[in-house]
């Protein structure tokens, strides 16, 4: 009965902002430490970021630091992805998940739950 559910995907141009949002449901939010997950057509799925459970830690890879912001409120049990200047290479499918700990992680194998995924596609 967990659910994890994506919103806020879309076009948009090269430069610009999207945010997205995951509405958790089925789980003690608080207990989790939550990230996101993308994947490009034809590639593995990468990882995005992560938050621990309290908000207070935070983990990118280098290809979004700097452009993406992962923030969560705990008493809305939703997780957000604030990505700026959006790149052609962002393009992918993204996922929210839901990790097996409350600390952090960057791994599938540390996911417990995944969303069904949103699409983000950034046009040049």
């Amino acid at each position: 009965q967990v659910q994890l559910v994506e919103s806020g995907g879309g076009l948009v141009q090269a430069g610009g902002s999207l945010r997205l949002s995951c509405a958790a449901s089925g789980l003690t939010f608080s207990g989790y430490a939550m990230g996101w997950f993308r994947q490009a057509p034809g590639k593995e799925r990468e990882f995005v970021a992560v938050i621990n459970w309290s908000g207070t830690m935070t983990n990118y890879p280098d290809s979004v630091k700097g452009r993406f912001t992962i923030s969560r409120d705990n008493a809305k049990n939703t997780v957000y992805l604030q990505m700026n200047s959006l790149k052609p290479e962002d393009t992918a499918v993204y996922y929210c998940a839901a990790g097996k700990y409350g600390s952090l992680w960057s791994l599938s194998r540390d996911v417990a739950y995944w969303g069904k995924g949103t699409l983000v596609t950034v046009s040049s």
